[in-house]
């Protein structure tokens, strides 16, 4: 499966928006918490297997691959490391939390 991209259509949508693309990129199984994990320094394959119960090595080289292509993390020499730009993603991280706790709020008390 190619990457999402600006300008192209992504599942759910045809549009070619950015906000889509980033998305369905985001929306893949294991991208947003293999960028969750990466918050506190470079991790190599291993470590970020570890950290991710559960995630076989070929969906993780997958993921990692696409997150590269997406300039969201790069593979120096201490392995695995937020770029700025996955860093400037990542700080977008509170913002939604904020607003899941109130959204699961609002769910309680509903029931």
């Amino acid at each position: 499966m190619a990457i999402p991209k600006p300008g192209r259509a992504v599942r759910g949508s045809h549009t070619g928006k950015p906000i889509m693309a980033l998305f369905d990129l985001l929306g893949r199984r294991w991208s947003m918490r293999l960028i969750w994990v990466l918050r506190d320094g470079p991790m190599v394959f291993r470590e970020l297997q570890a950290a991710c119960d559960g995630l076989s090595s070929s969906v993780l080289a997958r993921r990692m691959a696409e997150l590269k292509e997406a300039d969201i993390v790069a593979l120096r020499a201490g392995g695995y490391e937020l770029t700025q730009e996955g860093r400037a993603l990542l700080d977008l991280y509170g913002p939604l939390g904020a607003w899941a706790e109130r959204w699961a709020k609002r769910v309680a008390r509903r029931k």
